[in-house]
């Protein structure tokens, strides 16, 4: 299985060490330098694994750590820190993040570390429940207040990131990246899809769940006045 990580690390050797020996096994790996670039890449990529770097210059991993998690990001997240103290892995924990290495570590270490955090979410989170839609993504049933749902593969796709993401809003590159991957159909596919989409999950007399943000993106949230 192929993972994507992000790793977010000032030390410019240490970070193009890992990504080197990452990709030796397929694990793909993106680098930002500092907490600023790591937050933009976040938002416009998918992960399954983040790691961060305790400190850094401009913002550190914690604050990091907790602007992701205050958005609703449920991406695990490995802090990496010089220092083996038990009030730097309460920090770390308190604002969300879910496993801790020290340095200098083992490359073998981290890769199965970075798998266990992967495959952990993958296996907590085929179940979803947001505003009477229960789903569950591994038998493929959807339905909404006792309604069951009919939805198209790329639909079920597409439902999958905005729940997962809600409420954060998701742009139209990166929702479409992450449905498609890097061969994305033109815009009206996406708007096509989304019209079908919810057709199925907003009924009539239900509050409206999927929600179109101007000049930003998408949402799956309830009634919300700012399209």
């Amino acid at each position: 299985m192929n993972y994507s990580v992000l790793i977010v690390e000032d030390d410019l050797d240490l970070a193009a060490t890992v990504v080197d020996y990452l990709e030796l096994d397929n694990i793909s790996c993106d680098h930002a330098a500092n907490g600023i670039a790591g937050l933009q890449l976040i938002n416009q990529h998918h992960y399954d694994v983040i790691i961060l770097d305790i400190n850094m210059p401009r913002m550190d991993g914690l604050s990091v750590c907790k602007n992701i998690r205050e958005l609703g990001q449920t991406t695990p997240v490995l802090m990496l820190t010089a220092r083996d103290t038990l009030d730097d892995k309460l920090a770390g924990f308190e604002v969300g993040s879910d496993d801790y290495m020290v340095k200098p570590f083992e490359m073998l270490e981290l890769i199965a570390r970075i798998k266990v955090l992967a495959n952990r979410r993958s296996g907590q989170t085929n179940k979803l429940s947001l505003f009477g839609l229960e789903i569950d993504f591994a038998l493929k049933t959807a339905s909404r207040n006792q309604r069951v749902l009919q939805l198209s593969p790329t639909g079920w796709k597409i439902l999958e990131v905005l729940m997962r993401k809600s409420p954060q809003v998701v742009s139209r590159n990166q929702l479409s990246q992450l449905v498609w991957g890097d061969n994305f159909p033109d815009s009206n596919s996406l708007k096509v899809h989304l019209f079908k989409l919810r057709q199925q999950v907003d009924g009539e007399n239900e509050d409206k769940l999927l929600h179109t943000i101007k000049g930003q993106g998408f949402t799956f949230r309830k009634n919300d006045d700012s399209k």
